[in-house]
């Protein structure tokens, strides 16, 4: 499974075990499954860069969640850059990680 473009709030929540929507319900329940899963984010630096996030990516990665953030995965855009990055989104980097599963 691809989680793409996985925000802030989305990984959060799911990494907090906050089931408040039917799509973080199901997230919780595959993960707690074991079903392989593959999260992009898509997060600008100052978010990337709170200490919350950082535990929220640990989190899942503990949970056998594959989080692509850093060097070969999706890299954080400035604040308020969204709309003019997301043309260049990496949807191939989740795409080729799960192919490798």
């Amino acid at each position: 499974m691809i989680v793409a473009p996985a925000t802030y709030n989305t990984i959060n929540k799911w990494a907090a075990g906050i089931a408040d929507t039917y799509v973080l319900t199901q997230l919780a329940e595959l993960t707690g499954l074991g079903v392989p899963i593959t999260v992009l984010p898509f997060v600008n630096t100052a978010l990337a860069n709170n200490a919350v996030f950082h535990r929220s990516v640990e989190a899942l990665r503990s949970s056998g969640v594959e989080v692509l953030l850093g060097e070969g995965g999706f890299r954080p855009h400035p604040p308020r850059q969204g709309n003019r990055v997301m043309a260049g989104y990496p949807w191939h980097v989740a795409v080729d990680a799960v192919g490798r599963t």
